[in-house]
């Protein structure tokens, strides 16, 4: 009995140790630069369209309001991005997005938000609708249906902020987050990259009226502000700043250049010295976390640092998207298979479509900025002693006999 349970101890002991070998070796793994995808970009996909069959985005819908609308849309946009990055995706990338689009259209997608509002539905779902429909159409502009849809939508929305006296629109009655006003901007430049210059005004005056509002304890966009006035409810937070830095790009480099700059230093941390990550509030304030955060670990947001890395991409921050993508191979407990690739092991596939969308993250109206950011040149040390002393945990014991055994033979 002690021969055998000596074996099974031996064997979990190389298991542990094996893990952590594979482990250390996709946290060196060179990640993908900007520019570039994930050579498994398309089994993440086919995990994604798998659990979407399987009513995972009407799962994701109970577990906050719009989880429904992210599990189509960044599904549908990841598959945009990966065809930028390899033609033979067009195809495919094509059918699947207008796929996605369809879900977010139908009754389910539009069941919790306002059709009286302006724009319809409100700017959360108008905005990041029309933004996939403009996003398809830059791989695809023979459907005269979908252009002509994409012009109306672009101008309803365009009529929407040129009758606001704020420039924050409503995402729900009586609520507004400046997050989804940026989004919805974005795909006016996009219409404005695809078909010509039409509403350079009515994003100039945006841009305008939104540095008049900045947080003023961080210089940054709010979370949450007034729907009536646009004044400040609630400061800065990495949950909206992240997707914030993902579309400001589009809309104007030089603000969004100096809004990165701002966000990279007060939110990029390194909780006791692992990291980076981004902390859900700005450094020095303490909070707790909430539906849109998920629980905080050490005052770090996982999911606002799974969206940095998409942020870092398309505002030409090497260096910090690399390190969260290896820390996300590392920490994501990934599942990579011949056929799909799924993180946490597949267990919350709305996870799965940010990091998908975030991995493969471009600008779809102009190039990332040529910008040079540095990182803590010693940041993957800690991690790497994590887990060397895990691995030779299962062999403290031997490792402790062998060196003794010299020291009790130099006494005799």
């Amino acid at each position: 009995m002690g021969r055998i349970l000596g074996w099974g101890l031996r064997c979990a002991g190389v298991l542990v140790t094996m893990v952590c070998l594979v482990a250390a070796g996709r946290f060196l793994f060179s990640q993908p630069g900007i520019g570039e995808i994930p050579g498994a970009t398309e089994r993440q996909l086919a995990f994604l369209r798998s659990a979407l069959d399987d009513g995972s985005d009407s799962a994701a819908q109970q577990l906050f309001p719009e989880g429904h609308l992210f599990s189509n849309v960044l599904y549908g946009l990841s598959w945009v991005q990966a065809a930028h990055a390899d033609s033979d995706l067009r195809d495919e990338a094509v059918r699947e997005s207008r796929w996605a689009l369809a879900r977010m259209e139908s009754e389910e997608g539009r069941a919790v938000f306002d059709p009286q509002l302006q724009p319809a539905y409100g700017i959360f779902w108008a905005g990041w609708t029309n933004w996939l429909r403009g996003a398809i159409l830059t791989l695809d502009r023979s459907d005269s249906v979908a252009v002509q849809r994409f012009s109306a939508q672009t101008e309803e929305i365009a009529q929407a902020f040129a009758a606001s006296e704020t420039p924050f629109l409503q995402a729900y009655r009586g609520q507004a987050w400046p997050v989804d006003s940026t989004v919805a901007n974005a795909s006016l430049r996009l219409h404005d990259k695809l078909f010509g210059a039409r509403y350079s005004a009515v994003i100039e005056r945006w841009v305008n009226q939104a540095e008049a509002r900045l947080d003023p304890s961080t210089g940054l966009l709010p979370h949450q502000v007034s729907a009536s006035d646009g004044s400040l409810v609630e400061g800065s937070r990495a949950t909206s700043q992240t997707m914030i830095h993902r579309f400001l790009p589009e809309i104007d480099p030089a603000f969004a250049q100096a809004q990165y700059a701002l966000y990279r230093d007060r939110f990029v941390a390194y909780p006791g010295s692992f990291g980076p990550a981004l902390r859900e509030y700005p450094k020095g304030v303490e909070g707790s976390g909430d539906v849109d955060s998920g629980p905080l670990i050490a005052g770090v947001s996982l999911s606002a640092t799974v969206v940095a890395q998409g942020a870092a991409r398309v505002n030409g921050d090497d260096t910090l998207a690399r390190a969260l993508a290896a820390e996300g191979e590392l920490l994501g407990l990934p599942i990579d298979l011949p056929g799909s690739k799924r993180y946490a092991l597949g267990l919350v596939p709305i996870g799965d479509a940010f990091v998908a969308w975030s991995s493969t993250a471009r600008l779809l109206t102009a190039e990332p900025p040529s910008a040079t950011y540095e990182l803590r040149w010693w940041w993957r040390l800690p991690w790497l002693t994590v887990l060397t002393l895990i691995a030779l945990a299962p062999w403290a014991g031997q490792i402790t006999a062998a060196v003794r055994s010299p020291a009790r033979r130099n006494r005799c």
